[in-house]
């Protein structure tokens, strides 16, 4: 994956808009929670059938975010894939975009016992990390999962997304959480998608109106002077 940058003329956009490039100048750990989409073997193992390659890159982004987050005081959440009992019947407008074997297939890797659900081996999941499953591409649709009540419980209102695939779930989950009020920070150099031409237009795509990009380097030093603070 090459490296990203924000478009100049939608970055010109926000700035005649907001008053500055990006929403978010501050971080408070407490309330701030690093969500970790579908970093599981299916979408990242060679030979999987949703095999991202980019995906095995972001990993040491991922982890340190995920430690310099907790070190502050903050939430990691890692979100699971799940394909549930009977998920062609539960999701019909989705399993008709594949062959009977293509659907079987995907409906086999994402199952619990299946090696495709488990996370990637070399992701730094702690026991204190939360981990939630979700069945829709976005965690934050009605009956996709448990996230937003665990989110609230917690009093998090700052979100920093990351995993894979920039364009589909982490997407998908990032702009229904600011459409939940919120704030949403998409990680780029910790987010994978299929291609550059995809993360590159989903992550200038959600900028302009949905909430802020930016990098892990961004992220840690933000925490850093929260804790300085």
């Amino acid at each position: 994956m090459h490296p990203f940058e924000l478009n100049p003329e939608a970055m010109a956009r926000v700035t005649a808009k907001l008053g500055r490039p990006f929403m978010i100048e501050r971080l408070e750990p407490s309330r701030t929670a690093l969500i970790v989409v579908d970093m599981q073997n299916y979408f990242m193992a060679p030979g999987q059938q949703f095999e991202t390659p980019t995906a095995r890159e972001i990993v040491p982004a991922v982890n340190l975010l995920a430690a310099g987050l907790r070190a502050a005081g903050g939430t990691v959440v890692w979100i699971e894939n799940l394909a549930p009992e009977d998920s062609a019947r539960e999701w019909p407008t989705y399993s008709a975009r594949y062959s009977p074997a293509g659907w079987a297939r995907r409906d086999r890797s994402l199952k619990p016992d299946d090696t495709g659900f488990q996370l990637w081996p070399a992701l730094d999941v702690q026991s204190t990390d939360l981990r939630v499953r979700k069945t829709r591409f976005s965690a934050f649709i009605q009956g996709a999962s448990t996230l937003e009540q665990l989110l609230r419980a917690a009093a998090i209102d700052t979100l920093l997304i990351t995993g894979v695939a920039t364009n589909i779930c982490c997407e998908s989950t990032a702009r229904d959480a600011m459409m939940l009020n919120f704030k949403v920070i998409m990680v780029s150099d910790a987010c994978a998608a299929p291609s550059d031409a995809l993360h590159a237009a989903s992550l200038n795509g959600f900028y302009e109106f949905f909430g802020d990009v930016r990098t892990s380097a961004d992220l840690l030093k933000m925490l850093s002077l929260a804790q300085a603070a």
